[in-house]
């Protein structure tokens, strides 16, 4: 009986955990000014596709062939823009080349202005057709967003520049100085930071904690150095995009200063000198209390990515001209880590065991009683208590740490709140539990199993979709492999204990037929399967314990 509920279980678990994009049919005109997919993923930073044109110029009223290849993927959008500024708004109209895989969107009020899929089937090619506008007088250059699938997916490839007819063509500066009073002259650095002074004469942010930038690779490191009235700050970290900090008042990067250098030599280490005060500058003072925050990213063609992975970001305001620290920080905010912790031990923990013992464990503990209830009862009622709980104060966290709703999150929140709300159900039913033998009880059995059921599933879905978010920032791949582990684990337990449960029914049985000894063999099977249960209980709880110190451990490693 058992078995086909694990397997709709676990169909139902895969089919959670692969979801679709959110605009499957390629009507993304909600996307058309940021181009990026609200798949609560960040884009790739090195594209795999390309944009080609069948021509270098044009006229006003010509038709350019636009062609869009690479590997497979499932939906596109492109837009053209003025190449002089890549954030105005579309200009000229497509016409469709194949009206089945392709399909003209509004965007900026303008129709036509933007091409998209039609479905996810799988592609390696588009063609469509630019028709320039009658008044077209500077350069263009088309950008793509293409989705290979849910998680992995390009923001606004470009396209080569499209010039207009004896148009001098622009030039894009890659790298603009600025004269300040505050800044000196660029050169070249001449030897690796060092953390030697850090603690002493320097404030140093390092992650990982005590690393150096001088002889570790993966060292991400920040130091200011205060000299009279004005700080010496350098900055190193491993990364072939670009590499910022910020200050500000709050850990959400609302109010911020922050320089940004990039290099592709892997490494990236830059150092610069700032005044402490800037009268007359909106910029903030060094000399006050900030969070510090540390990220990187990719670029591409000039243009700088969301950073991948959320921030390193200090967990307090610091004064960097104050006394000279040694500190590090963390990817993920603390709330987030006791969101994801509390979440662990409710579903891999309490949750677990408390269903088992009322699936398996009632007739080994039906004769103990504990305060005038069987001692099954009263365990399965005091963890299944604790899982409501601890889902309960975890479930509140998020939403204190970003003061709201997270669009950024993909499914996770969705599910996340599907399992509140079946978790409360499930304590409104157990407060209503009809007795035993009323009429309505077995409506309660099934409606309590189904519930507990869907909850379960829903809540492993839930924490394998927010393993992936940069918030809780957990090592892959063995995140997803210690998941699957645990959730074989478990359904391999329930397993194991079904089929004890149907081979001990069926030695009984035979005992009973065959008229031998029947209570005295029937008490020892019974002894015999009560002290198997038990031994599977403690093995189980000890597996349970140690992928639950997996997730725990990476949790506070970020």
């Amino acid at each position: 009986m058992m078995v086909p509920e694990f397997t709709l279980g676990i169909w139902i678990l895969l089919q959670l955990i692969s979801p679709v994009a959110n605009y499957a049919n390629g009507k993304v005109m909600e996307a058309c000014h940021t181009m990026v997919p609200g798949h609560g993923y960040p884009p790739q930073s090195d594209p795999v596709h390309k944009i080609t044109l069948n021509q270098t110029t044009f006229l006003p009223g010509d038709t350019v062939t636009v062609t869009l290849s690479g590997p497979r993927f499932k939906g596109f959008l492109i837009e053209a823009r003025n190449a002089e500024d890549l954030k105005s708004s579309s200009i000229g109209s497509f016409t469709l080349f194949d009206e089945e895989e392709c399909q003209l969107l509004t965007c900026d009020h303008k129709e036509g202005s933007a091409v998209s899929h039609t479905s996810p089937s799988k592609k390696t090619q588009i063609e469509v057709y630019w028709n320039a506008p009658d008044t077209a007088n500077h350069s263009i250059q088309f950008l793509a967003t293409v989705v290979e699938k849910y998680k992995i997916y390009w923001v606004k490839i470009l396209s080569p520049v499209l010039f207009p007819l004896n148009a001098h063509p622009f030039t894009m500066s890659q790298t603009t100085k600025v004269s300040s009073p505050t800044s000196s002259p660029i050169t070249n650095l001449k030897k690796s930071f060092s953390a030697l002074d850090c603690g002493e004469k320097k404030f140093c942010i390092r992650n990982p904690v005590n690393c150096d930038p001088e002889n570790e690779y993966h060292c991400f490191f920040l130091s200011f150095e205060r000299k009279n009235h004005s700080v010496l700050i350098e900055m190193s970290g491993p990364n072939e995009g670009y590499l910022s900090f910020a200050l500000s008042h709050d850990q959400w990067m609302a109010t911020l200063e922050a320089m940004a250098w990039r290099l592709t030599d892997g490494v990236i280490q830059c150092s610069f000198r700032r005044n402490i005060s800037l009268p007359g500058s909106k910029r903030f003072d060094l000399d006050q209390k900030y969070y510090i925050f540390l990220a990187n990213g990719a670029t591409n063609n000039g243009q700088i990515y969301k950073h991948s992975e959320h921030p390193l970001i200090t967990s307090e305001k610091h004064d960097v001209t104050d006394h000279p620290k040694n500190i590090g920080g963390s990817r993920s905010p603390l709330l987030l880590k006791f969101h994801g912790a509390l979440m662990f031990v409710a579903w891999m923990t309490t949750g677990s065991i408390g269903v088992l013992v009322a699936r398996f464990f009632k007739p080994v503990w039906s004769k103990a009683f504990f305060f005038g209830e069987a001692a099954w009862f009263q365990i399965h009622r005091f963890l299944m208590l604790c899982t409501s709980g601890l889902t309960t104060v975890g479930f509140v966290l998020p939403f204190i740490y970003r003061k709201g709703w997270s669009k950024e999150a993909g499914y996770h929140p969705y599910l996340g709140c599907v399992v509140m709300m079946l978790a409360v159900l499930q304590l409104l039913l157990a407060v209503f539990r009809p007795p035993s033998h009323d009429p309505r009880r077995p409506i309660f059995n099934w409606t309590h199993w189904g519930t507990g059921t869907a909850t379960r599933i829903l809540a492993v879905a839930a924490i394998f979709l927010g393993m992936d978010l940069p918030g809780l920032n957990l090592p892959s791949p063995v995140k997803t492999y210690a998941m699957i582990g645990f959730v074989a684990w478990h359904v391999g337990t329930e397993i194991l204990l079904e089929i004890h449960a149907y081979r001990l029914t069926r030695k009984v049985e035979i005992l009973e037929d065959d008229r031998i000894q029947i209570l005295q063999s029937f008490t020892t099977a019974e002894a015999e399967g009560h002290a198997f249960k038990k031994v599977v209980l403690v093995i189980y709880f000890c597996g349970n314990v140690a992928f639950l110190f997996i997730f725990l451990t990476a949790i506070g490693q970020q």
